[in-house]
């Protein structure tokens, strides 16, 4: 029996907004828990994982993501003890068919030619050993040649999906078209016609495969690409494409760039249907679907009281929610933002975002708590010349090296063991006991411990915002 390399890749780099105000541009989706105690990201990984057979060899998962989310990367896979192949970070989104390029690009590095099953990182599936079985059949498929894609069995006429029509092949099925997103009308008639399937965005093909259909339709997108990845950077794990290389590259989905394009001509664009509890968490209005309900169809999590209400959705986060007499409505609250809509008008909280984002405000991008390399801080209050947070250090982490030109800062310790550099003095404080340091004083936290070390830090001045920070050294190469 031949053995079959494959190549996992999780697409990590979307950024979720229309799950705003839990998904944020610096903590999107993918890295949330929406349902159970692992991330969507995670789950994604530990499917994967699952796809090991006597004829397939698996790789750790390749990730394409975002620089900015390096270490979100790292630490969930870490939590899964999944080691990564490689972390492909993208300088700046340039959608999915450049993504998948990359990917190509490195799984062939050292003349391999895996198979790719490449999934985006923000699915869910109920039912893992049907999905297991239908990638290894699609893995299989693919490794003759084929761009396999998986199309999902459709329960009901969802008008937020692409659809793909499939046509008996041989001794399984041929993509005959792709339909674009319809509306209530049209997907009923699917529903009622068959042989219409919701286009997963999975797909699994051999890396050659992928870049000779891009050479055949699209070869600016490959051209641009691999100059790209040639004048790349590697840092252990991390692969940095070249920035001005890849910010030349058109942006492109795989489906507008290669998929659609198959039908028709000689590359053969097969399908494995998928029945397995599959659901794209793309709106709220998804979360919905997916979440236990009441017998009145209501789903709640956190703190949630729900009276006289039907098929409402409530996510509490940091306090407690109530609601009455309410129906069809999604209420979503974090500890800075609180969202209210129709949850059939789910789809259109993008617009909110987009409104943040030309009002230059911060809502869209980060959380109240802000989570960083060496842990997290919450902003957890504010008034004229004072700021307080609360800062988690993991056990063994460093903060840079740095300086304030506009606030001095108290220093408190809740728990854990804390190492002080202030100035040319280097100190250790244990619970209850703090420090001061004074507005332009060269400054360190370190947590030399084995447990988080979590201080109460109180900043004074005429000037509190976090771009007043001059880095002198720091391990996460931020200087």
């Amino acid at each position: 029996m031949s053995m079959i390399q494959v190549q996992p890749v999780i697409m990590a780099g979307g950024s979720g907004t229309r799950l705003w105000p839990l998904s944020r541009a610096g903590y999107p989706k993918q890295f949330l828990v929406l349902e159970g105690n692992t991330s969507l990201f995670q789950q994604a990984a530990t499917r994967l994982a699952a796809l090991a057979a006597p004829d397939l060899a698996l790789a750790g998962p390749l990730i394409v993501g975002n620089e900015e989310h390096r270490f979100l990367v790292l630490d969930q896979l870490r939590e899964t003890k999944a080691e990564p192949s490689a972390v492909l970070l993208e300088p700046m989104g340039r959608n999915t068919a450049p993504a998948m390029t990359l990917a190509a690009l490195q799984g062939m590095e050292g003349g391999a030619d895996p198979v790719l099953v490449v999934t985006p990182a923000d699915q869910t599936v109920t039912q893992p050993e049907a999905f297991t079985a239908a990638l290894q059949q699609a893995v299989r498929q693919a490794a003759d040649g084929a761009i396999v894609i998986l199309g999902i069995t459709p329960d009901r006429p969802e008008t937020g999906y692409g659809y793909i029509r499939a046509e008996a092949a041989g001794a399984g099925l041929a993509v005959a078209q792709f339909v674009e997103k319809p509306d209530l009308v049209t997907a009923e008639g699917y529903l009622r016609e068959g042989g219409y399937y919701w286009n997963s965005g999975m797909f699994v093909l051999r890396a050659s495969t992928w870049l000779k259909a891009l050479q055949r339709f699209r070869p600016d997108i490959l051209e641009a690409t691999r100059a790209a990845f040639v004048a790349r950077k590697v840092d252990d794990k991390f692969v940095r494409p070249g920035k001005a290389e890849f910010a030349a590259v058109p942006s492109e989905s795989v489906d507008y760039a290669v998929m659609e394009r198959c039908p028709g001509s000689d590359i053969p664009l097969a399908m494995v249907e998928l029945d397995a509890g599959w659901n794209d968490l793309g709106a709220w209005e998804a979360v919905w679907q997916v979440t236990a309900k009441d017998a009145d169809g209501n789903a709640s999590r956190g703190d949630a009281i729900v009276k006289d209400s039907r098929n409402t959705l409530v996510h509490a986060t940091s306090r407690l929610v109530s609601v009455v007499g309410l129906d069809d409505i999604v209420v979503v609250e974090t500890a800075d933002a609180v969202l209210v809509a129709d949850r059939s008008k789910s789809q259109d909280v993008k617009k909110i975002v987009q409104q943040l984002d030309a009002s230059q405000r911060g809502e869209q991008t980060l959380h109240r708590k802000v989570h960083r390399p060496w842990g997290w801080y919450d902003s957890i209050d504010m008034g004229e010349r004072f700021q307080v947070k609360r800062i988690m250090v993991k056990p063994g982490a460093t903060l840079s090296l740095q300086m304030h030109h506009h606030r001095a800062e108290h220093w408190i310790v809740v728990s854990g063991t804390a190492e002080v550099t202030n100035g040319d003095k280097v100190i250790l404080l244990t619970e209850n006991q703090s420090t001061y340091i004074p507005l332009g004083q060269t400054h360190r936290l370190a947590n030399p411990g084995k447990l988080p070390l979590e201080i109460i830090e109180v900043q004074s001045g005429s000037y509190l915002g976090e771009d007043d920070i001059v880095r002198f050294e720091d391990t996460y190469g931020r200087k």
